[in-house]
């Protein structure tokens, strides 16, 4: 499929995915005249790679990663550094939560003052 194949059936940008072949993320075959031809199964990859974008992870790091989920071999330094990841995903998936419940909350109360006709509290 063409880049822009690819990025409608993502919904990434032709310039992310041009950054990701840059950074060895992504590979694609070229035409002749030079067009990138990408294999079905990148549609996978571009998704795996925002998702591990969207969790925080360094281009670094993800270069690093991608590999190993494909033969399923992790070096113990790239274990150690992908467990911190994980610790600080957990974090913050914590602090989010506690966040949700806070304006759960703070709606439930002002949803009753309103139904009361009373003034929301501050």
């Amino acid at each position: 499929m063409r880049i822009g194949e690819l990025a409608a059936a993502t919904g990434v940008s032709v310039r992310a995915l041009r950054y990701y072949e840059e950074q060895n993320l992504l590979a694609a075959d070229r035409s002749p005249s030079g067009q990138r031809h990408y294999p079905h199964d990148a549609v996978d990859r571009v998704r795996l790679i925002q998702q591990l974008y969207a969790a925080g992870l360094a281009s670094r790091t993800v270069v690093e990663l991608l590999p190993c989920i494909e033969t399923d071999e992790v070096s113990s330094g790239l274990l150690d550094r992908l467990s911190a990841e994980r610790a600080r995903i957990d974090k913050l998936v914590t602090d989010l939560v506690n966040t949700r419940d806070r304006l759960d909350s703070a709606i439930r109360l002002a949803t009753e003052a309103r139904d009361l006709g009373r003034p929301c509290p501050r």
